[in-house]
């Protein structure tokens, strides 16, 4: 094992960043910080033709929201960079020439059509075609082909891949953090392509050398490359390099639990998928999410600290994170969940920090001062899941309300209502100390000395002051609006419902 801990995050510029990628990249990030690692960026854009652009700066924008922080990228390269694989283009060639000296590869130079000739014969016969041990001697390859009749093809420049030579008759024996001991019949594996005629490495090629010769330690990534963990470990071996420790991690299932969550899954369930926007996809960010509630629940996704502990800042899930306790079986993904988590670090937030979602809604401004805006936060926070819940929940404290719910008024608006609104403005006026605790004593005394009922005059109350019947503990709403507003909104409701 390498001495030094050095992981890496590799994703394809194909698109935008879906959520498994960045659970992908924080699970990286935290082995490396427990362990006083690197974490490296890597951008893996051999396929061109899937290139997207904008979609590298998507990534690093994504995964810097989320306090996801890399030592090394394109964009903080360091001695064993280039950081895209576009730009280490020369390398790769070499390496594969290394292994076809080697005879651990070869050249192949069957076309498109005579390949699909015989996956459709085999289809025919209910087969499935691979190209492998035991049929690459009569395709048209560097095994097959006399050692005059390949240098011949290859000096007029004719089209070819590179293929690994998978071994006959050996059994694998492979090793995962999360999986444990896995063993592999290499007589069912196909010569996979590790060089394209276009010049360009595939994935399996690229990613390994790329891996050693960034001395990557730990290579975590997603199940979908677990098959692959076979070809990756043989290419160690031909190349006669030391193997990183693999652990894969388990999916992101939809929320019924069967199958892999989709953006598709997103769209048709009204939750975000990616970390922030992109064309028409809602990200997280411009949802409402705090990064640190985004970071939280996707930590939850396949791992768990052993406790019950759930809320965990990002300083502490290092503290906590081990590869062990990474679960095999896939992780569901639950939209009311992270609702919850988000809830949990908004309650979390300085009040005077969340005052700023408020100030670009209050009216009028004049009422919008921070002082005022903070213990409005206080009263209404713990309802909110998202800041853009704030000013619905508590708009009544700038705008008095001008109409109200007709079913509210038609259960709270009685004959002897307003009679009994008018008698508590003379109450309100008599009052000196206007603190929450001083104006439920004066208002209860004088309901019981009344001989009232408290529905009679608690709800209605309510409805007058909010223009609804919710809200925190209305003495503290009161309170907070001064006796002159409370009294003002009294009498704009008799003359509104009377």
């Amino acid at each position: 094992m390498k001495e030094k801990v050095r992981v890496r995050f590799a994703p394809s510029p194909t698109g935008p960043l879906h959520i498994g990628g960045v659970r992908t990249a924080l699970f990286n990030y935290l082995f490396a910080r427990k362990h006083n690692g690197k974490f490296v960026l890597r951008i893996e854009d051999t396929d061109q033709n899937r290139y997207v652009a904008g979609a590298e700066e998507y990534i690093i924008e994504a995964l810097e929201w989320c306090g996801i922080t890399h030592d090394e990228s394109p964009t903080k390269p360091s001695s064993y960079g280039p950081y895209r694989q576009s730009e280490r283009k020369a390398l790769y060639k070499e390496y594969a020439e290394n292994l076809i000296a080697k005879g651990h590869a070869y050249y192949a130079f069957d076309t498109s059509e005579t390949l699909d000739f015989h996956r459709k014969d085999h289809e025919a016969k209910g087969k499935t075609f691979i190209y492998n041990w035991h049929n690459r001697l009569k395709l048209t390859n560097s095994l097959s082909l006399s050692t005059e009749e390949v240098q011949q093809k290859l000096s007029i420049e004719e089209d070819y891949v590179i293929r690994f030579k998978s071994p006959q008759n050996e059994i694998l024996t492979l090793y995962d953090v999360v999986r444990g001991e896995i063993t592999i019949d290499t007589n069912i594996l196909d010569d996979k392509i590790l060089f394209k005629s276009d010049g360009m490495p595939t994935y399996h090629l690229a990613n390994v050398v790329d891996d050693h010769l960034m001395e990557i330690s730990h290579v975590i990534r997603g199940e979908e490359w677990l098959p692959s963990l076979a070809l990756h470990n043989l290419l160690y071996n031909a190349f006669g390099w030391e193997k990183p420790i693999f652990a894969h991690l388990p999916l992101i299932l939809k929320p019924t639990g069967k199958g892999k969550l989709s953006k598709r899954d997103g769209e048709k369930g009204g939750f975000p998928i990616f970390p922030l926007n992109w064309d028409n996809s809602q990200g997280y960010k411009e949802a409402g999410y705090f990064p640190e509630a985004v970071v939280n629940f996707l930590a939850f996704l396949g791992w768990n600290p052993g406790t019950e502990q759930e809320l965990f800042s990002i300083e502490e899930l290092i503290d906590a994170f081990s590869l062990e306790r990474v679960n095999k079986s896939g992780a569901r993904f639950d939209p009311e969940k992270t609702k919850w988590y988000n809830h949990q670090w908004l309650q979390r937030q300085p009040d005077l920090e969340l005052a700023q979602f408020l100030k670009k809604e209050a009216i009028p401004a004049t009422l919008a001062n921070d002082s005022y805006l903070e213990k409005v936060i206080s009263l209404i926070k713990e309802r909110a899941d998202f800041p853009e819940d704030l000013w619905s929940l508590g708009s009544y404290f700038f705008v008095p309300p001008s109409d109200f719910p007709e079913r509210a008024v038609k259960k709270q608006w009685k004959e002897n209502t307003p009679e009994i609104m008018k008698q508590i403005i003379t109450v309100l006026e008599a009052i000196d100390d206007f603190s929450s605790t001083h104006v439920e004593l004066t208002i209860t005394s004088w309901i019981e000395e009344q001989g009232l009922s408290f529905g009679k005059v608690m709800p209605p109350l309510r409805l007058i002051i909010v223009g609804d019947l919710k809200g925190p503990h209305l003495f503290d709403i009161m309170t907070l609006l001064g006796k002159e507003e409370c009294i003002s909104r009294i009498r704009t409701a008799l003359a509104l419902l009377s």
